[in-house]
């Protein structure tokens, strides 16, 4: 049986942690939105959004919940959009989201019914270029799934968007993750849980993996109460991600594993399954523009999860602070990783090689590569990039043919 994390009939109670969440999420999908409708002559935009544990629709103290942020975000986002192409004589989009709406609970989908209904007549029915089509569902959200695709694959929405908010951790399989993740290279997934729920879960599955990645606790054997004692420790945070990075990784080609901050004891994560680096790099843009809503306890550079959990570290809140740190990172990182490759590489394939391993701002790594003496990057015409904003996917980085990191790096004086 479903297990209730929200007493909706009663008025349920927004909590920090969710109220957090909300912000990230409600932030990411307006860029999401507007992302995706860059193209200029891109007149129609098609998506589909799944909750898949969509709750009562709004909480006791009036906060929208996922299903009306959801509603309302695609609304400014379509304004927004058709403000901007107005004033450059462009024709407006039309977007059209497929909505499908979840709950295990019947009473609890029943309430969000009503909660919707006002919100379509005030946000959707007045924006003549906002088509919100809802389809809601009464189940589990395991049992939901394959009609979910179903209905996904009918309507060749290639565009998609989960948000797995459920309470604990069993009530989503990792091997439903790889298959949403599978079905479209186009699928985003934010997934919540609460790390004891994983821990119980990976030690079933993995008893042995888990133990070895938990030693440096001195744990004589696996003890969820003795874990919660650690939880509110920076090295704690650093362990968690690498246990949530190891049990995802292989569901997706780009997966955020931070923390909800919480500075008394980090024991919920939002982690952002993506297989795009554009998603990610859009991803870690907006946990910047919300510092403090999400924890990250390592390095700040291109290979986040390189440090020693026994080592005390800086944990990274995505503010002004952080950054200045990761602008030294990114000092050396950016060579190394170029110089595996050889002495060039792509925009578009540093990219790629990098966004799995950052909780950098775009606008930090440009900046370094642009202020870098090791550095050079080339537009696709063959003339050098004198500005970090005019950096394009499809210019190139390049080592310079003399630099002092090289010389360093290849063990020479």
């Amino acid at each position: 049986m479903a297990v209730k994390q929200y007493e909706w009939e009663d008025g349920a109670v927004l909590s920090d942690h969710s109220r957090k969440k909300h912000q990230i999420l409600r932030e990411y999908f307006f860029q999401y939105v507007i992302t995706r409708c860059q193209l200029p002559k891109r007149e129609r935009f098609r998506l589909a959004v799944v909750d898949g544990f969509a709750g009562g629709g709004r909480y006791k103290c009036g906060s929208s919940g996922s299903p009306i942020i959801f509603i309302e975000e695609l609304n400014r986002a379509t304004r927004a959009i058709n403000v901007h192409r107005m004033v450059q004589n462009l024709a407006p989009i039309h977007i059209e989201c497929f909505l499908i709406l979840n709950d295990f609970e019947q009473p609890v989908l029943d309430l969000l019914k009503q909660h919707v209904a006002p919100v379509l007549i005030e946000q959707v029915e007045p924006n003549d270029y906002l088509t919100v089509n809802i389809e809601y569902l009464n189940t589990t959200f395991e049992y939901a799934y394959p009609k979910i695709k179903e209905l996904l694959q009918r309507g060749k929405f290639r565009n998609v968007i989960f948000n797995l908010d459920q309470y604990g951790h069993s009530h989503v399989t990792r091997g439903t993750l790889l298959d949403i993740m599978s079905s479209n290279t186009s699928t985003e997934v934010f997934y919540t849980f609460m790390i004891s729920s994983l821990l119980t879960y990976l030690q079933k599955d993995n008893a042995k993996a888990l133990e070895s990645q938990l030693s440096y606790l001195s744990l004589n054997k696996f003890d969820l109460d003795a874990l919660s004692e650690q939880m509110n420790k920076r090295v704690w945070l650093g362990a968690a991600e690498n246990i949530v990075f190891s049990a995802f990784q292989k569901c997706a080609h780009f997966v955020s594993p931070f923390s909800i901050n919480n500075p008394g004891g980090w024991r919920y994560w939002l982690i952002h399954l993506a297989n795009s680096y554009r998603a990610r790099q859009v991803y870690n843009n907006v946990l910047h523009e919300n510092s403090q809503s999400q924890a990250h306890y390592g390095r700040s550079g291109l290979n986040m999860l390189a440090h020693d959990p026994q080592e005390e570290g800086t944990l990274y809140l995505f503010d002004t602070s952080a950054r200045d740190e990761a602008k030294g990172q990114l000092h050396d990182d950016i060579p190394r990783v170029v110089s595996e490759f050889g002495d060039a590489l792509s925009m578009g394939d540093f990219y790629s090689r990098i966004y799995n391993h950052t909780p950098a701002h775009s606008d930090d790594i440009h900046l370094a590569m642009i202020e870098n003496p090791d550095i050079e990057v080339i537009t696709k015409a063959g003339g050098p990039r004198r500005k970090a904003t005019k950096i394009d996917v499809s210019d190139t980085i390049k080592l310079k043919s003399q630099t002092s990191f090289f010389s360093i790096f290849q063990g020479k004086n």
